[in-house]
């Protein structure tokens, strides 16, 4: 497959990008540190894999291998000889350690981080290979390899990865005959979906967003009486469901699009009513041709419910840059041209670089046009948002510290900047208060439930102190 070589240093941010769009999924504090600890070493040997099917290692080679870092870690320094002779012995492809604990974690839960890492690795293979001038079928052949080896270790291998192993010689006869002897895996019931009554009185409940739930109230009585329209024959003019959602980071917008995905089922708009969340990362490869492929596997995945892209103007070539952010764009309306009642596009991100991203193209201004605005968490509710995480997780806040936190929520809302988190920063305040609350505990001879529980103003002046 031909393609223009991409720079050392360019594979290095992508890399970045897509493991900081993963790890933002990880919500669960040990899967993430897992996940921070082993992501640069594992990836590594997955680009010695490739190359090792490739045309032979070049200097563009070992800049790639030394940029394979996020985060805080440390970037490696391999010299050329050095990583010629790890292409040479790169070790056979393996789930990494953290992967079955993934695959685990999601088991009953409606979770899809397995999958998600799968689509992660898919997307870093084939970036590793365009360090090269070309990808080769061996290449192609290899990461297919790989990815299916991955989807069998998480119990969800498709017929067709099945089929293609066995092709490979790596099933024999008497192994296909029994796995066709073997009965289908039982699948377990589905949950019963949320009602319109459950999913409007779950938005009721989210802190502020007074705005952005009466315009959601307002779109779904609209969608209601346009359907009695359509029952009782009459015109019902062209509308679109596609939505802009604009507003700070932590405001709630992506639990709106959740919310609105299942509302949208409820009334019958959409048949599934899922959300598939995604970035930049998610829908933009490393050449020509693959990225409409890639948004096309995630448009595939959203297809019955809602696509939600965050950060969407991150998709708009910058002038003179030659970008495959466009392609996945047009990929994308397209996609709402030809799914018209079973797709929901909301894109989300920066008020004023939303404008700029809708007002980049003509195809985006003609299918966005109704806009929800997520404004900043006032003192009061991060106050609210703080309390009821506390309450939530089984955390108790002691009375002197009940007293401070409505005047530093007050402040920490009146000198905000362009950084701030809203409901992000208010959950990371309580993350440093259990990691500090912990040590104190830790410390007690035979702590009672009380003491596991209780929140402290010594806590917080800690983690203040930290801050500063």
């Amino acid at each position: 497959m031909a393609q223009g070589r991409t720079d050392g240093a360019v594979i290095g941010k992508k890399y970045r990008a897509a493991i900081a769009a993963y790890r933002r999924q990880l919500a669960d504090g040990s899967l993430r540190l897992n996940f921070e600890q082993e992501a640069d070493a594992y990836f590594r040997r997955c680009a010695l894999g490739v190359w090792a099917r490739g045309s032979g290692v070049t200097e563009n080679h070992v800049a790639a291998y030394n940029a394979i870092c996020s985060g805080a870690n440390r970037p490696a320094q391999v010299l050329y000889l050095e990583l010629c002779a790890g292409v040479a012995s790169a070790p056979d492809f393996a789930p990494p350690g953290f992967f079955a604990q993934l695959a685990a974690a999601d088991r009953g839960t409606g979770r899809n981080r397995a999958d998600q890492f799968c689509e992660l690795c898919s997307l870093l293979l084939l970036l590793f290979a365009t360090a090269e001038d070309s990808v080769s079928a061996a290449v192609t052949d290899y990461i297919q390899h790989c990815i299916n080896t991955l989807r069998k270790a998480s119990g969800k291998t498709p017929p067709a990865a099945r089929r293609t192993e066995e092709q490979e010689g790596r099933g024999s006869a008497a192994a296909q005959t029994e796995a066709q002897a073997q009965p289908e895996e039982e699948k377990e019931p589905e949950p019963p979906q949320p009602t319109l009554e459950e999913l409007m009185a779950e938005l009721d409940s989210l802190y502020g967003l007074e705005k952005v739930k009466k315009d959601v109230r307002s779109l779904v009585n609209l969608v209601k009486i346009r359907k009695l329209r359509e029952e009782q024959g009459l015109p019902t003019p062209a509308m679109s469901l596609h939505l802009v959602f604009m507003g700070n980071p932590g405001t709630g917008k992506t639990t709106v699009a959740r919310l609105l995905a299942g509302i949208y089922r409820a009334i019958g708009v959409l048949p599934k009513g899922q959300l598939v969340e995604v970035d930049r990362s998610g829908l933009v490869a490393g050449y020509v041709g693959q990225t409409a492929l890639q948004t096309q596997k995630v448009i595939q995945s959203a297809l019955g419910g809602v696509l939600f892209i965050d950060e969407a103007y991150a998709l708009a070539s910058q002038p003179g840059t030659n970008d495959f952010g466009q392609e996945a764009i047009d990929t994308i309306l397209k996609a709402m041209e030809d799914h018209r009642k079973e797709l929901v596009v909301i894109v989300a991100g920066y008020s004023n670089l939303m404008m700029k991203f809708i007002h980049s193209n003509p195809g985006l201004e003609s299918r966005f046009n109704k806009y929800l605005y997520f404004d900043d968490y006032e003192g009061k509710e991060l106050d609210q948002i703080f309390r009821g995480i506390c309450q939530k997780n089984g955390y108790t806040i002691q009375p002197e510290l009940s007293e401070k936190l409505p005047a530093f929520f007050d402040q920490l809302y009146e000198n905000r900047d362009a950084n701030f988190g809203n409901a992000r920063d208010v959950r990371n305040l309580f993350e440093k208060l259990v990691a500090i609350q912990s040590d104190r505990v830790a410390q007690l001879e035979n702590p009672s439930r009380e003491d596991l529980m209780a929140i402290t103003l010594a806590d917080f002046e800690q983690a203040e102190e930290e801050e500063a």
